[in-house]
């Protein structure tokens, strides 16, 4: 059944230019990558307003997965063991807090089919959804960079534009990194609008064609 999902952007909000366009950008630590099986298990959400990072108003949080086992590859890559996620909240805490914290926005990722997909198991809708409305922030940088960036993870693209990283693989630094990433990116292109910023950054799935590289 379909949980109740944060409210969509306004579809006069694509005309506007970026620096008016409310965003958030998004990522999720899980068990593992099967998008039919696997689960959250942390987010972070930070806003970005008025072409400016909103670090005050982020929000954290680990998931329960329930049932669903954490693979050793997972683990290795964000630290959370079954131990430090016992009396997490649940999905369902999670949807809560998401659509407060998505509401109204435009969502900012990196390889964001990634988090489409968990976004569409957590709320139970189809991928397509929640990449209508998001900006992958990798293809901004692959469009300054070229494509000799392809293969650069968040932190290695985040090191080119002199943003910093504090924790590689949490959900909040990782969010935080994408929407830092994100306005010194932009701030080179002039005035693009949200409909501009959405065609060059269109997040796709992993069966449209395009390189998948690390995270």
């Amino acid at each position: 059944m379909r949980a109740n999902l944060p409210v969509a952007p306004p579809r006069a909000g694509r005309r506007t230019p970026w620096r008016e366009t409310p965003f958030a950008a998004l990522d999720f630590e899980t068990t593992g990558l099967d998008f039919a099986r696997d689960r959250i298990v942390s987010y972070g959400v930070v806003p970005v307003e008025h072409g400016l990072v909103d670090h005050a108003r982020s929000v954290y949080e680990l998931v329960d997965p329930g049932p669903v086992p954490i693979s050793a590859a997972s683990v290795a890559i964000h630290g959370l063991t079954p131990e430090k996620l016992r009396g997490a909240p649940s999905a369902q805490d999670a949807r809560v807090a998401l659509n407060l914290a998505l509401g109204g926005r435009f969502l900012l990722t990196w390889h964001g089919y990634v988090e489409a997909a968990f976004l569409a198991m957590l709320y139970g809708t189809s991928r397509r959804r929640w990449l209508a409305r998001s900006v992958d922030v990798r293809w901004l940088v692959l469009d300054v960079l070229g494509p000799e960036a392809a293969r650069l993870t968040l932190s290695e693209a985040a090191d080119r534009f002199g943003v910093r990283v504090d924790a590689p693989h949490h959900a909040l630094d990782d969010a935080l990194v994408t929407a830092r990433l994100f306005v010194a990116v932009v701030s080179r292109s002039g005035t693009p609008s949200a409909r501009e910023l959405l065609r060059l950054g269109r997040a796709r799935d992993v069966s449209a064609g395009r390189v998948v590289v690390p995270r």
